[in-house]
């Protein structure tokens, strides 16, 4: 028997407000690997537990009464599925006249700013699958009718936070300083922070958009914290990729917790059920072998996988973007500029927009926000496009079709990946 001190690995989840998830201190759900031909159920006795799931692989999801510090006869690893919620930022909703296109925003600056108008011409993601994994998605959203594809939901174990985490360090669906959806001080219908209408007004005037009111700041404190998040990154997709097919797989619940078993699952399942490309957008502190494992299984199958790089403004990597193999994305203005939030480092792949984006919001309307988050599925996007014309090279592509941003960046050199993603560049 050996004996190992069990590491608790946190993933800090964005959310939309501060709300927490009640906390079970009756059970704890683990991640165990055990070698080839163990007994899975024996060694669950073994640590007064049983056995919730298998993602196959003798990979196991056990729920436990306590965190084990010594390992059982069969077993090759332990790990805990801890979480932490964080507060919001802000942001603004809206609604657009019935007549407006569903898919206006494609038209917004980020997106101009990337070439995509140029580019759908010639790529528009044709049979490509992109599993998406995240909250709840809006799937009668006009936005996204008829680019979904059947998906699948993993919620197994116990999903909760420990009390003494950190409420205002960080998030876990777009992982910033200050709040998931925006990552900034002020309230989330703050509609002038961020430049949001000084950007944005002569886009919005043109769309015929109205701000809502009444959907307050209150009214959004009682949403779940991960309202809209799924529904903003498949927007993002659909519309920058409107002929590839988007495969919602949630791994997280209502109040935006989720787990390291289930996020590996749905990896899993993505790849066993077709999706070329993979979008996640979200950040975990610390490295797991068992999503590390999944990943590059991933890899190895030839799916592109693309993540957030966090948005805690630090150089020190967050995963999965940081796993080899992974495009780790950044966020910019849309001067090229490093936003103030967005992570960077040696690990960054490419950056992308990721201040002030609009996409669908649930409940048929749209939504400015910010976030890696938001950078992530544009890149995702772009993948699709690649696949769509190529057979191969996808990777080589993105990384070389970019815009050196290095001169406006002068303390970031090489700590934003390439440059910011130019998709007729990288079709080209």
């Amino acid at each position: 028997m050996r004996n190992k001190t069990a590491k608790y690995l946190l993933i800090t989840l964005l959310v939309v407000t501060g709300l927490t998830p009640a906390v079970s201190a009756q059970s704890y759900s683990v991640i165990v690997e055990t070698t080839p031909n163990a007994d899975i159920r024996s060694i669950a006795a073994a640590l007064g537990g049983t056995v919730l799931d298998s993602m196959g692989g003798n990979v196991y999801l056990l729920s436990l009464s306590s965190i084990p510090i010594s390992y059982p006869a069969g077993v090759k690893y332990i790990e805990p599925d801890t979480v932490q919620l964080s507060p919001g930022g802000h942001g603004a909703v809206f609604s657009v006249s019935p007549t407006t296109a569903a898919n206006f925003y494609r038209n917004q600056p980020a997106m101009k700013r990337v070439n995509l108008q140029s580019a759908l011409p010639r790529a528009t993601g044709r049979s490509i699958v992109i599993a998406d994994i995240n909250a709840m998605v809006d799937v009668r959203h006009p936005a996204l009718v008829g680019h979904l594809t059947a998906g699948a939901e993993f919620l197994q174990g116990t999903c909760g936070s420990r009390s003494s985490l950190n409420q205002s360090a960080g998030g876990f669906l777009d992982q910033s300083a200050g709040g998931f959806l925006d990552q900034s001080a002020g309230g989330f219908l703050d509609q002038s922070a961020g430049g949001f209408l000084d950007q944005y007004t002569t886009f919005l005037s043109e769309s015929t958009a109205s701000f809502l009111d009444p959907l307050t700041a209150s009214s959004l404190d009682r949403m779940s914290p991960a309202h809209g998040h799924g529904t903003m990154v498949a927007g993002i997709l659909a519309v920058m990729a409107p002929d590839a097919m988007i495969m919602p797989l949630r791994a997280f619940d209502d109040k935006g917790c989720g787990t390291t078993y289930n996020i590996a699952k749905a990896v899993k399942y993505a790849v066993s059920h077709g999706a070329q490309v993979i979008n996640m957008s979200f950040g975990i502190s610390g490295q797991t072998q068992t999503l590390k494992k999944t990943i590059e299984e991933a890899v190895k199958a030839g799916v592109t996988v693309v993540a957030s790089a966090g948005n805690g403004n630090t150089s020190i990597p967050q995963y999965p973007a940081a796993y080899p193999g992974v495009l780790g994305v950044s966020a910019t203005k849309l001067n090229d500029t490093k936003t103030s939030f967005s992570d960077y480092g040696s690990t960054i792949f490419v950056s992308a927009p990721g201040s002030n984006i609009i996409s669908a919001f649930p409940g048929g309307y749209y939504a400015e926000l910010s976030g890696t988050s938001f950078s992530a599925p544009m890149v995702a996007a772009e993948a699709a496009l690649l696949r769509s014309l190529k057979t191969s090279g996808w990777k080589n592509s993105i990384a070389a079709g970019v815009d050196n941003i290095d001169a406006l960046n002068p303390a970031y050199i090489g700590k934003l990946g390439t440059g910011r993603i130019n998709l007729l560049k990288a079709l080209q």
